[in-house]
């Protein structure tokens, strides 16, 4: 996206990109059983998630204002198996899922280029009659939803390896040392046990 920087555009862009990096940067340095394996009881899983929005990348941002990309997504067609978008197969290759995601980024990136905030798009999955929505509102809705899915990533790498904090060129965590992150632990399950106590 090239907006002017401080403009509405170039805001919007800034916070989407930042939810895409810190979601990809959750796969970094894992093994490809570690950002595929499902850690809840709903499966939720590192590939899984990048897989996901960049399908919400390409429907939000391409297929609803009239500029389909052509990428294959096979795990959204009306006879896919349900959630099929929501983890990868041993076949499709992190390097795959990755390589979509950054195609749908460029192929949003150029919706964005391409089209005023203003203008109205169609959205084919919403109901007959609810469907429109500007391309600031679909917008919003990409970055609320990677940023979302960004989140889930943070507690699952967490789970995995320890790792933890906004990206890899510097933490936003008040601390690295583990014995600080152990103390403030205990202190709040001591704080969850008196209040339990309590009620």
């Amino acid at each position: 996206m090239t907006a002017a920087a401080g403009t509405a555009e170039s805001d919007l862009h800034r916070c989407l990109q930042q939810a895409r990096d810190a979601l990809l940067w959750k796969l970094e340095g894992l093994s490809e059983y570690d950002v595929r394996r499902p850690m809840t009881p709903t499966g939720t899983n590192l590939l899984g998630l990048v897989k996901h929005v960049a399908g919400v990348e390409l429907g939000y941002l391409g297929d609803a204002f009239g500029r389909p990309s052509g990428e294959p997504l096979p795990w959204l067609a009306d006879a896919a198996e349900s959630n099929a978008d929501m983890w990868a197969t041993a076949d499709e290759s992190r390097a795959f899922v990755v390589d979509l995601y950054r195609r749908a980024w460029a192929h949003a990136d150029a919706t964005l280029d391409a089209l005023p905030l203003d203008t109205t798009g169609r959205v084919p999955w919403w109901p007959d009659g609810r469907d429109e929505l500007t391309l600031h509102h679909a917008v919003v809705r990409v970055i609320a939803d990677t940023q979302r899915h960004a989140g889930h990533a943070d507690i699952l790498r967490e789970l995995i390896d320890g790792t933890a904090g906004l990206s890899g060129a510097g933490s936003s965590l008040p601390s690295a040392d583990p014995a600080w992150w152990e103390a403030y632990r205990e202190r709040l399950e001591h704080a969850a046990r008196e209040a339990g106590r309590r009620t």
